[in-house]
């Protein structure tokens, strides 16, 4: 009980340095959204829509992957060792980025840092888990998840500035900052934690014959039985319609923005107004989340995104466009950081790992599907309203599925004890 009864200076400064590593996930993520036009039409590699919507799903493949394992990783031999690890591996690949000769190295090297980018996020969220009190678990979970827009609006600027001056490859360079400035404060201010175990755990642990090891026996198994079956499938399902809104929107909008007549400038801004949003909702979520607990708010979360969303199709002012889209990136990551919340409340200390990088792992087959689905609806002639119509419904999906969440943890679940457990709904 220790690590979370109190919290220190220390544990501030290796949750800052976390969160800082967040950022940085979130501009390599975001920066192939800003650089996605002029690799179609500066780099002669021969790309249209559907091959650059291919390519943007390359990193969110090596999410899926790193995401699932690093869960497992960071359960098994250490949150400090796996999020270096992770921050390393995203930092140079992203960097090499900017050297690719052609699309299939690039393409590679994006799957690459994806593993880490991926890996990096349900490490990070399970190590300041333990870190915080239990009960601002809830909310530090949620506005840790801000790095990640954050770094998007970031690359967003940057490029309105970078991109014109020094050309696309410059987005890629800004990767090695994290190597040589935040991986070094993580090797000072990350703790290496022991993963808490109950006496209630221990118990259950003796009781299935396995006492005597500290080690929790059976992984991805424990979330796919009773009592956790039901409700980490559905936190599955809504976190890939979650993510499918997201980052379908994060790879697309600078493009589909230059469609609707816009310029590259203008085009960025609109992604600025998305990821504002998102950090904007990183905290509202925060906050409701705590007030009315993680699962009801992702509900109206989600919804609120779908009617942004259905709003853009209607050709609205520029005013009310950006309005919508700031509600988007509220609605769309805001649901996720609750859902990241509800995940590490809900799951016992030796699961948190597991459960976080299950959901994010297999959340990631919708950020995987997402730009491909937008580049292939472009490229069938459907136009810029069949991509926001088609990120409408992923949200829209994700709060049902979300309501079914909170139906089961009513029915099937006793209350927790804690007062963020998401049973208390």
């Amino acid at each position: 009980m220790g690590l979370h009864s109190r919290f220190s200076k220390a544990s501030a400064a290796a949750v800052l340095v976390c969160w800082l590593l967040v950022v940085f996930d979130g501009y390599d993520l975001i920066v192939y959204g800003t650089v996605q036009s002029s690799l179609i039409s500066e780099t002669g590699w021969g790309l249209n829509k559907a091959t650059a919507g291919t390519i943007g799903s390359m990193a969110f493949l090596g999410m899926m992957i790193g995401a699932i394992f690093a869960g497992r990783m960071a359960d098994s031999w250490g949150r400090r060792r796996t999020i270096l690890g992770c921050a390393v591996v995203f930092s140079v690949f992203t960097a090499l980025c900017a050297f690719a000769p052609n699309a299939a190295v690039f393409g590679g090297l994006r799957l690459l840092a994806g593993i880490g980018l991926g890996g990096l996020v349900p490490s990070a969220n399970a190590l300041v888990a333990e870190l915080v009190p239990t009960k601002w678990r809830s909310t530090i979970a949620t506005l840790m998840m801000s790095g990640v827009p954050i770094g998007g609006s970031i690359a967003a600027l940057v490029g309105i500035q970078l991109i014109p001056a020094f050309g696309w490859q410059a987005m890629f360079l800004v990767a090695v900052l994290a190597l040589v400035i935040v991986v070094p404060l993580g090797l000072k201010y990350l703790p290496e934690t022991l993963v808490p175990v109950s006496a209630a755990e221990k118990a259950a642990r003796k009781a299935a014959g396995s006492a005597g090891t500290m080690k929790e026996p059976s992984g991805f198994s424990s979330l796919l039985r009773a009592p956790y079956l039901g409700v980490s499938m559905l936190f599955a399902l809504a976190t890939i319609a979650t993510l499918f809104a997201w980052y379908g929107l994060g790879t697309w909008l600078p493009n589909l923005m230059q469609l609707a007549g816009y310029n590259l400038g203008s085009a960025l801004t609109f992604a600025l107004a998305l990821n504002l949003g998102a950090v904007a909702g990183s905290v509202i979520t925060a906050w409701a989340g705590t007030r009315f607990g993680p699962v009801p708010t992702a509900i109206a979360a989600a919804a609120v995104a779908a009617v942004a969303l259905v709003v853009l199709i209607t050709g609205p002012s520029v005013t009310v466009v950006y309005l919508m889209l700031v509600l988007a990136g509220v609605g769309t990551h805001g649901t996720q950081c609750l859902i990241i919340a509800a995940v590490a409340s809900h799951y016992p200390g030796h699961l948190r790992g597991t459960a976080l990088g299950w959901a994010l792992g297999t959340g990631r087959i919708g950020a995987v599907v997402a730009p491909q689905v937008g580049g292939l609806l472009l490229a069938a002639g459907l136009g810029v309203n069949s991509n926001f119509l088609a990120f409408a419904g992923a949200a829209a999906i994700a709060a049902v599925l979300l309501a079914a969440v909170g139906i089961k943890l009513k029915s099937k679940l006793s209350p927790s004890p804690s007062p963020t457990g998401v049973s208390n709904v």
